[in-house]
């Protein structure tokens, strides 16, 4: 396994007991109350000690409900936000963001610490509906021991994707179901243009690149350089993942290699940014406001890249060495403006579904 899911399974399900620890018999307003419920994607993790000392000092007891894939959970938290499943939703990134602000997915609330946060990682600043927690970037990783038992080099560009040398060796997430999906759609639409990424896209179906939903079956079964990939056999060794996945496959492995079983396609990256939100209608709204403020406090944000492989955006916070020399940041991603995408994002996947599916 890698990042964005490593420890998501075994935390959250700690995380759901240590709430239902702190649940009340009496039911009613009361346990409600005192129960903050998080709605995430299922790459939510966090150290127990971290979570722990929140639930001390506000004394609320949180409770996870994780919904699969960023864009399948985005999707049905716009369809219950009229009965929330909870009060807060972490996990809309960039890519979404629009579509969850013109839903009104989230009510107004400036978290403490706001002003800590990086300044390229700050938006809606006149309405404070999303607070920014982390950045990372969607890239193509390979399996370094596949390219070397084939003699090849990797590919180390968007170009290099759609050369008969790679064909039929990547995998990628649909983009209307899945955030690293959609980022690295929005990727090459920042490459090629507006235009030109329909010709980039004929070019890789044309080179069998294979779809599939979201990111677990992608990584974790059909790319053979991960841990659970080399189990099942997978034959694709390009995947879209992220940077920081090379780490988590050294840093959690047993024994633990000397260096990343996988790289980094330096020139196929997107940088993605994550929120989270008060959500419109919450039952806990005071609950939901102490846990945003926690989300920016340094001792949360010191602690996510080793839980979530993503990197922190409050000034000062700290990422571990070990992090930092398997996954760092790429050097030059794609970008796009927000507006941007939130004019062009469902033309887009609607072409892209189109011209790739069908």
């Amino acid at each position: 396994m890698s990042s964005k899911k490593y420890f998501a399974v075994v935390v959250g399900l700690g995380l759901v007991a240590l709430s239902a620890c702190g649940s009340s018999d009496e039911g009613g307003s009361q346990s409600e109350s005192k129960t903050v419920t998080l709605v995430s994607h299922n790459s939510w993790a966090v150290s127990k000690g971290v979570l722990a000392a929140f639930e001390k000092e506000s004394g609320y007891k949180v409770k996870v409900l994780e919904d699969g894939d960023a864009g399948q959970a985005v999707n049905k938290a716009i369809l219950t936000k009229d009965n929330p499943q909870g009060d807060v939703f972490f996990g809309v990134d960039n890519t979404l963001l629009s579509r969850a602000l013109d839903n009104g997915l989230f009510q107004p609330y400036e978290a403490k610490g706001s002003d800590l946060v990086l300044p390229e990682y700050r938006v809606d600043e006149d309405k404070h509906r999303v607070t920014p927690i982390d950045s990372g970037d969607i890239c193509v990783n390979y399996d370094k021991a596949w390219f070397t038992a084939h003699k090849l080099q990797p590919p180390t560009s968007y170009d290099d994707l759609v050369k008969p040398a790679y064909k039929n060796l990547l995998v990628t997430e649909n983009a209307s179901t899945s955030s690293p999906g959609l980022g690295f759609l929005l990727g090459t639409a920042a490459k090629y243009g507006d235009d030109g990424w329909r010709d980039y896209w004929t070019k890789l179906k044309a080179n069998g690149v294979k779809v599939v939903d979201g990111w677990e079956q992608a990584y974790n079964e059909e790319f053979s350089g991960s841990a659970g990939g080399k189990k099942a056999k997978a034959d694709r060794p390009l995947v879209v993942s992220y940077a920081s996945s090379p780490p988590a496959e050294v840093i959690y492995a047993d024994p633990k290699p000397t260096t990343a079983p996988t790289g980094v396609a330096d020139g196929t990256c997107f940088r993605q940014v994550e929120y989270a939100g008060l959500l419109s209608n919450a039952r806990n709204a005071e609950g939901g406001k102490a846990f945003l403020d926690f989300l920016l406090t340094k001792q949360f944000q010191d602690d996510m890249p080793l839980n979530m492989f993503v990197y922190p955006v409050r000034e000062g916070a700290q990422v571990p060495a070990e992090f930092t020399k398997y996954g760092p940041q790429a050097k030059h991603p794609e970008t796009m403006d927000p507006a941007k995408i939130a004019d062009n994002r469902d033309d887009w996947v609607k072409s892209w579904t189109s011209l790739v599916l069908k």
